[in-house]
């Protein structure tokens, strides 16, 4: 059985990912900073589908907790075969008005931690001549749309670089950039989400079986649905200054409140 590991395992995408590859059968290690959730979801897991769910207690805004993880996935005795990255948050408020230490922490977790991670298994995944990472971006990653955007394009830019370095290889590397999806994230970060039309809502269930398709097809960034292809397809030939335009004021309607 392969084993993968998953970092913001206990809520949203992550615990999306953890349900779908503990139903195909793979071992995981399951990562948060909340002891208590990651145990009763190691155990539902565990029960539900006979895998084995190892629990990984680190905050990823850390050294420490950068350090540990990339610990257990450079451990030879006991080989990661998938990695996803898919910690992360969003901080409310428009640039200036977000406390700096809060916008160095969104960095550290989006971009360092997801380097140094990625490295670590990426590393050990080449010496075996297999394996993937999923690194989970955003679709804010390809408009101008502040400080959370901006660290989610380093992510597609960073995975598709190393993807090329790494070709060949037998390891696979791929950004996935999902739109609005129905999770906790926007609540953790205070953002209202009231008025969001329905139709640019994605289900995380089936976002998850969409990109672990993509990557087993080879790609190095997954948009996993024709809606939001549809419409980074119009943001590409949109001039820059109309779409940073279109994008600040639809985050003012649609973003923190």
């Amino acid at each position: 059985m392969t084993t993968a590991l998953i970092t913001g395992s206990t809520a949203g995408i992550g615990a999306a990912f953890a349900r779908r590859l503990a139903a195909d059968g793979h071992n995981l290690v399951l990562v948060a900073r909340d002891t208590k959730r990651l145990r009763e979801q190691a155990t539902e897991l565990h029960d539900r589908h006979g895998i084995e769910a190892k629990v990984l207690t680190a905050d990823l805004a850390t050294d420490d907790g950068i350090e540990t993880v990339a610990a257990r996935l450079g451990d030879r005795r006991a080989p990661v075969d998938l990695l996803v990255n898919n910690a992360g948050f969003g901080n409310k408020g428009r640039y200036l008005d977000v406390p700096m230490a809060d916008e160095l922490k969104m960095l550290k977790v989006h971009c360092e931690a997801v380097l140094r991670l990625t490295g670590a298994a990426a590393e050990a995944m080449r010496e075996r001549g297999r394996g993937g990472v999923v690194n989970v971006a955003s679709v804010a990653a390809f408009v101008p749309r502040g400080t959370y955007g901006a660290s989610k394009a380093w992510v597609v830019q960073f995975t598709q670089g190393a993807a090329l370095d790494l070709a060949g290889s037998g390891v696979r590397l791929m950004a996935l950039a999902p739109g609005f999806v129905r999770t906790e994230f926007h609540e953790r970060a205070g953002m209202g989400t009231d008025n969001i039309p329905n139709w640019m809502w994605l289900d995380a269930d089936k976002l998850v079986a969409a990109a672990l398709l993509d990557l087993a097809r080879g790609k190095s960034l997954s948009i996993p649905d024709v809606r939001y292809k549809a419409l980074m397809g119009l943001a590409k030939i949109a001039p820059r200054a109309v779409l940073g335009g279109f994008t600040s004021k639809t985050g003012r309607k649609y973003g923190p409140r």
